[in-house]
């Protein structure tokens, strides 16, 4: 029987920054902001969820890993006997990614598999170039690489098939990322760093993020109309981050945080760039609804750069509070794919199963499928 390797490597701090507000942890500055705010690990968990997909062979592969928190532990609660690759190290840093990633290319792995984000692809990328195949599993607030699956289990289902030796294509996907610190600014700048090769399988891979469609801007100023003409007074309305709904702020005269949370009730804003704690905090005995947008070429309505608005905090609010906007061109170019929600809680995910309403246009509203990761 043919022994194939696999390469398991976790970025064990990647999407901490994400429900606190600080949209992505590189940086040892802000990663220490982001323990002081609350922030706890959440990528081991969704790096288990994709390894667990290949318990059933874990037999017939010999997992290579990284040590301790950089995936030695989560392949052990899973009773895997991996072999640990690079040395043990106080405090985790992204060279350590680097370090173990080329080690494994060094020791002929067929598969990487990784936990993170755009800055854990980028590091990968930097020692591996398209040497070996990858996939990666979402866990980082910045996603707008190519390289991810659309959901940890995915990632872990491609990552079956191709030790299977299914025949998959092999294409070549994007390396993304952005300049956080201009990101926080409300600027995004994103950069293309080059390719590597992912097992392809359309369903489960992550669309590169797109830009803004041109000719959308006459639809987002009739969405932002009737939003505005139906609020209620004395709830609280989150507004989400993106493009568009910065003109439903413009609107309304109140300073809008591009790339963060807000909240408004009656019209004037509470408070602004808001996390997950912040969020919970406003809407503790109130009513409250969440305006949200879809990401371009990719579809998701939670769970990529919004990660403030948590499973916690959905589940408050409530499905039937959500308020999802989106020009037509928009939905268009998903070419009849769902939207998703990947909040990282598997309930609140099911939740959404099935059709909900999107608002168009002033006068439009679409009903849209939507998948729960």
């Amino acid at each position: 029987m043919n022994i194939l390797k696999l390469g398991f490597i976790v970025n064990p701090i990647a999407g901490m920054g994400g429900k606190v507000g600080l949209k992505g942890t590189d940086g040892e500055e802000v990663l220490k902001k982001a323990i002081e705010l609350g922030a706890f690990p959440e990528s081991p968990n969704k790096a288990k969820k994709a390894l667990e997909v290949l318990i059933p062979i874990k037999e017939q592969i010999q997992l290579l890993t990284g040590p301790d928190n950089m995936g030695e532990e989560e392949a052990k609660e899973l009773s895997f006997d991996p072999i640990i690759v690079g040395g043990k190290k106080e405090k985790y840093s992204p060279k350590d990614t680097e370090t173990v990633a080329r080690e494994m290319v060094n020791m002929d792995v067929d598969l990487i598999l990784f936990a993170g984000g755009d800055g854990t692809a980028r590091n990968i990328f930097n020692v591996i170039g398209n040497k070996v195949p990858v996939i990666g599993i979402p866990a980082g607030v910045k996603i707008h690489s190519g390289v991810y699956a659309n959901h940890p289990r995915s990632a872990g289902e491609i990552a079956l098939k191709y030790l299977q030796e299914e025949e998959l294509d092999i294409k070549e996907m994007e390396v993304m990322d952005i300049d956080e610190e201009a990101f926080r600014e409300g600027q995004v700048t994103a950069k293309l760093y080059g390719y590597m090769k992912v097992p392809f399988q359309p369903e489960l891979v992550q669309n590169q993020k797109s830009g803004g469609i041109v000719g959308e801007g006459a639809a987002l100023d009739g969405i932002s109309d009737k939003i505005i003409e139906q609020m209620e007074e004395d709830l609280l309305y989150i507004v989400g981050s993106g493009t568009s709904t910065r003109p439903i702020m413009e609107k309304l005269g109140l300073p809008n945080t591009l790339l963060g949370i807000d909240i408004v009730k009656n019209k004037k804003l509470i408070a602004s760039d808001v996390n997950e704690k912040d969020i919970l905090k406003y809407i503790e005995g109130n009513k409250a609804k969440i305006i949200v947008t879809v990401i371009g070429g990719q579809g998701y309505i939670f769970g990529r750069g919004n990660q403030q608005i948590s499973g916690e905090v959905v589940k408050k609010v409530g499905k039937e509070n959500i308020i999802i906007i989106a020009s037509k061109q928009k939905l268009m170019s998903l070419e009849e794919r769902p939207l998703l929600v990947d909040t990282g809680d598997d309930e609140v995910n099911s939740m959404f199963n099935g059709y909900m309403k999107v608002r168009t246009s002033y006068t439009e509203e679409a009903i849209h499928m939507v998948k729960g990761l």
